[in-house]
């Protein structure tokens, strides 16, 4: 049994339980044991996926989700107390957040609008393994809302949408040739520069949509060539991430990277795209995330990084992120979580939850 009106402590019991992406049958397990029996609640298990759901023919549902999995443990597998500061993996991102969800489901038997929980696995991995996707696979009824929120760390602010993320692999080519005759070749690693110039010299645009500002990005993110330590090289391979505003598409954003890059790139260099996630629109306009806001006096700013509202949003539900702990302390050893941050953020959807718009 999970503890019981202590959310502190409920969060360390969570934490304690082991939950590395791939990994999170124990704690799935723990969770469909303490929703199972609740009467006001249909509960279905898909893989290692819980969606606990009212049926109470609300005029509107909400979506109330968050992921049970974790990056590797970086000697902080578990809990530890320090006053009202809790330690360990997981704590922020986002078992502080999974344990309001969890407490919500179980002490919040007659909502003013019906609520899916949603406890998913494998979101720290790649999008291919991704519990909302495979949810959405077998039975995408049990996803259909008006809104959704989803407990990322925000420190009790409402980060709004987010931002598109994509990748390009670029390849430039050379010729080789002996070292001691470098003359004779074109070195591949050497046109890098070109390439590097133009990303250190890129102005990213910061656009305010709906009154959040978002902070446009294009990185190199990795680079991978040569032959042998006596051979000019004649190829090189050049990831570049690109981080981009809800006001582009996809298809646009993709088409500004080849618009910056295209000018250094010759006849014989390619660039591909690898990766696409889309990204969300703010959806601020939905009463109840406008009553969640208005009636607890929340910081409304932009997501920068990429979470899964984006799923939410491209099947037209509106999205924000919505939860305990400061998302800078995600994946480092020093991950905690403070108290004040996870009631003050109980409060506000409990209120929400019992109230309505």
């Amino acid at each position: 049994m999970l503890p019981s009106g202590d959310l502190f402590a409920l969060t360390a019991a969570l934490v304690d339980i082991p939950s590395e992406s791939h990994n999170e049958a124990e704690i799935t397990d723990v969770i469909e044991a303490e929703l199972t029996p609740l009467t006001h609640l249909a509960v279905a298990r898909i893989g290692h996926n819980i969606v606990a759901r009212t049926e109470l023919g609300r005029e509107r549902r909400i979506v109330l989700g968050g992921h049970t999995d974790t990056v590797p443990a970086n000697g902080n597998d578990r809990a530890r107390v320090d006053g009202d500061v809790l330690w360990g993996l997981g704590t922020s991102d986002m078992k502080g957040g999974v344990a309001i969800i969890l407490d919500l489901a179980r002490q919040v038997t007659a909502p003013a609008v019906d609520v899916t929980y949603v406890l998913y696995a494998c979101e720290e991995v790649g999008i291919e393994d991704n519990g909302l996707r495979e949810i959405a696979a077998e039975r995408p009824d049990l996803l259909e809302a008006d809104v959704a929120l989803l407990g990322e760390p925000t420190d009790g602010a409402v980060e709004a949408g987010c931002q598109g993320t994509l990748r390009m692999k670029l390849v430039l080519a050379g010729e080789r040739a002996h070292t001691a005759r470098a003359w004779m070749g074109k070195n591949a690693i050497h046109r890098l520069g070109d390439v590097l110039d133009v990303l250190r010299s890129y102005t990213p645009r910061r656009p305010v949509i709906s009154g959040c500002r978002y902070h446009e990005a294009m990185q190199a993110v990795s680079v991978d060539g040569g032959v042998a330590g006596n051979v000019v090289p004649d190829r090189v391979e050049l990831v570049v991430n690109h981080r981009f505003a809800p006001d582009r598409t996809p298809e646009a954003a993709e088409a500004h990277v080849r618009e910056v890059l295209g000018s250094v790139l010759g006849r014989s260099d390619t660039m591909e795209l690898t990766d696409m996630s889309p990204p969300a629109s703010p959806g601020l306009d939905d009463p109840l995330l406008q009553a969640l806001v208005s009636r607890n006096s929340l910081e409304i700013r932009a997501k920068l990084g990429w979470t899964d509202v984006a799923f939410f949003a491209e099947r037209g539900v509106p999205a924000s992120n919505f939860g305990p702990g400061d998302a800078t302390l995600a994946h480092t050893a020093q991950e905690h979580l403070h108290r004040d941050s996870l009631e003050l953020t109980y409060a506000a959807l409990e209120d929400l939850l019992v109230n309505g718009a």
